[in-house]
């Protein structure tokens, strides 16, 4: 592909129904925060290494006795509100826009901290990015 010399229309899918494979031995409750595992698979949001941030499920998906793909999971990314995590990784005003950790299917947390307690613990974390701002060779204006 060549640079744009026009006009183009750009589709997009922003806050559109997806779906997708659902892990084996998993339930999902509507309104739950899901991510994409290693396999591709969804699962319940949670701490752990691997996974990637998806959105909200739109129904609760039962597939507790069934394995990997037997059952499809349907969500929408966006912004969704929910709970926040307690004491020091309590997302504040001061960090909306910064990187959030998943806790479990409907926790966030803010704090770095949590990480090194994770690591100390020997659990796994999962850190979701927002790419809202970045782009390669873009200066945004600091009172943007």
């Amino acid at each position: 592909m060549v640079a744009l010399t026009s006009d183009r229309n750009t589709p997009r899918a922003d806050g559109d129904l997806r779906e997708g494979p659902v892990a084996a031995a998993t339930t999902i409750f509507a309104g739950a925060y899901v991510m994409r595992d290693a396999a591709g698979n969804i699962v319940q949001g949670k701490t752990a290494a691997g996974l990637v941030g998806l959105g909200r499920a739109e129904r609760r998906i039962d597939n507790s006795t069934g394995a990997a793909g037997d059952l499809t999971a349907y969500y929408r990314p966006g912004i969704y509100r929910y709970a926040n995590s307690a004491a020091a990784d309590a997302i504040t005003s001061a960090d909306v826009g910064n990187l959030a950790y998943a806790v479990d299917d409907q926790t966030v947390a803010a704090a770095l901290d949590f990480i090194e307690r994770q690591n100390a613990a020997g659990k796994p974390w999962f850190c979701w990015w927002s790419g809202t701002r970045m782009h390669f060779r873009t200066h945004v204006k600091e009172e943007l």
